[in-house]
């Protein structure tokens, strides 16, 4: 790992002095602060169709840090499933998807809290919804690993702790133009939404969350995949 990394986090203001204990608890990984290797990346995240914004760069001193890292290959992607599940909020419509997510929950449950640092896959847009349709059996375990790989989405990386905070120096920023980002963002997000439909169109025998509950699956069993970095622009792979 890497002791000194350069992040950024994209905003629609200058943020010189990340605060501990800011933000939205209902996010990915719960409260935190959010940033990404990809400058690129970071600028899409900052705008949105009226607005320009904010790249907001920082050097973290990650030598003292402990570090989650849910792409790595000691996780599968239903680690992954089961911290999206306990932090955000699902559409529950069946008894399924309301089973599922318990037993996401009590089998596969990580607790983030317990980190300074984690790294993993961003839920954004319509990425959250092949999430959603995992939990709602409407995809297998299969179709939602290569999903999340759809539109090179890349990882991000979240400060969870006093002391990660406390390891971060602010760089200064870069700004992100809504004509360039916007367009960019929007077409990554539908380019993944056209390629989900074309994987839905193809038939999958694959393990499903119904099976996945039936079978009592644990972690270690070599059909659910493992959660494999995704690329994502001007990211190569994830040094943490």
């Amino acid at each position: 790992m890497s002791k000194r990394i350069t992040i950024f986090h994209g905003s629609e203001r200058v943020i010189e002095a990340p605060e501990f204990g800011a933000g939205r608890r209902n996010n990915d990984f719960g409260q935190g602060f959010y940033c990404t290797e990809s400058e690129e990346m970071a600028m899409e995240w900052a705008v949105s169709s009226l607005r320009d914004g904010f790249a907001n760069r920082y050097v973290l001193d990650a030598e003292y840090l402990n570090v989650l890292n849910l792409n790595s290959p000691d996780y599968t992607i239903l680690n992954w499933m089961a911290v999206l599940v306990r932090h955000r909020p699902f559409s529950l419509g069946t008894p399924v998807a309301r089973r599922a997510k318990r037993f996401l929950i009590d089998n596969f449950y990580i607790n983030v809290n317990a980190y300074d640092l984690v790294v993993g896959y961003r839920a954004d847009d319509s990425y959250f919804d092949f999430a959603e349709s995992f939990l709602n059996n409407g995809i297998s375990v299969e179709q939602l690993a290569l999903a999340m790989r759809l539109g090179q989405l890349g990882e991000q990386i979240v400060l969870k702790s006093r002391h990660a905070f406390s390891s971060l120096t602010y760089e200064g920023f870069s700004t992100a133009d809504k004509e360039k980002y916007y367009v960019r963002r929007k077409y990554r997000n539908d380019e993944a939404n056209q390629r989900f439909h074309e994987l839905l169109a193809s038939e999958d025998d694959g393990l499903y969350i119904i099976d996945i509950m039936r079978g009592g699956v644990h972690n270690d069993d070599p059909r659910i995949p493992r959660s494999l970095p995704a690329q994502g622009p001007d990211h190569d792979g994830g040094r943490l």
